[in-house]
């Protein structure tokens, strides 16, 4: 079998189920003694958050770690130290103080913790209801002021704002082509919003997952879907469901 390269979100794609992360472990294990593939965990989770939830799940240690949203890249997820042409790419158009000080104007924007904030990620809380009508308004006030960002809402309350230059689907792009693989050789893995823009990483293989959140289950339906398969299985069952699909498991 042919190297490949797995990325997966963690938060209800490879964590939720831990029999059915178990198994799957045990499946990627006997690959990595192979040397059959690398791994890549795509997490919305700071790097903070991403050591804890490895303090509470059982999780093989990753080839690279994306974290934030895809705004910081950690080459070696044991040192606190991202990647520094990544950041370069990331500062490009990107003033976060004018963000802060933009947003600090809507009462419905609540800052996430601190952990959760990044030298290119400024990110809040908001209700679905208001994120309807508050999210063209503020990419129309950020366009305005010249800023060049995305903005990144998913399960129903996190939003983010983000350099132009990063999202999850762009750091995935950055690490493929930095180990050389071949795009057909790469399968991405995800459950939300927020995992759109891996899944939009041509001609990439997609495995979403069956428990998938309402925004992701809509952007499947507008697709060509021969890239992508929807699992039945939740969580880590429906990412091992999905590599079986795809031929990189047996």
């Amino acid at each position: 079998m042919s190297q490949f390269l797995l990325v997966t979100d963690l938060d209800n794609t490879l964590v939720g189920d831990r029999a059915a992360l178990a198994t799957l472990n045990q499946h990627l294990t006997a690959q990595r003694q192979n040397d059959n593939i690398k791994i890549i965990y795509s997490t919305g989770r700071s790097r903070f958050l991403y050591q804890r939830l490895t303090q509470e799940e059982t999780l093989l240690c990753p080839d690279a770690l994306i974290c934030s949203v895809g705004t910081a890249i950690y080459l070696n997820p044991d040192e606190d130290k991202t990647d520094a042409e990544w950041d370069n790419k990331l500062s490009q158009n990107w003033d976060r103080e004018l963000i802060v000080a933009l947003t600090a104007h809507y009462s419905d924007l609540m800052p996430q913790p601190d952990s959760e904030q990044t030298d290119y990620k400024v990110s809040f809380c908001i209700s679905p209801s208001a994120a309807k009508e508050l999210i063209p308004r503020l990419k129309n006030v950020l366009a305005e002021k010249g800023l060049k960002t995305k903005i990144i809402y998913s399960a129903d309350k996190d939003l983010d704002i983000l350099p132009e230059n990063g999202d999850k689907g762009l750091a995935l792009q950055y690490l493929r082509e930095k180990w050389g693989f071949e795009p057909e050789n790469t399968v991405v893995c995800g459950d939300s919003g927020n995992d759109i823009a891996l899944f939009s990483v041509e001609p990439c293989r997609g495995v979403i997952v069956g428990n998938a959140k309402p925004e992701l289950r809509q952007w499947y339906q507008e697709q060509e879907r021969d890239r992508c398969y929807f699992a039945q299985d939740f969580c880590a069952g429906g990412i091992l469901e999905g590599l079986k699909h795809f031929s990189f498991l047996t």
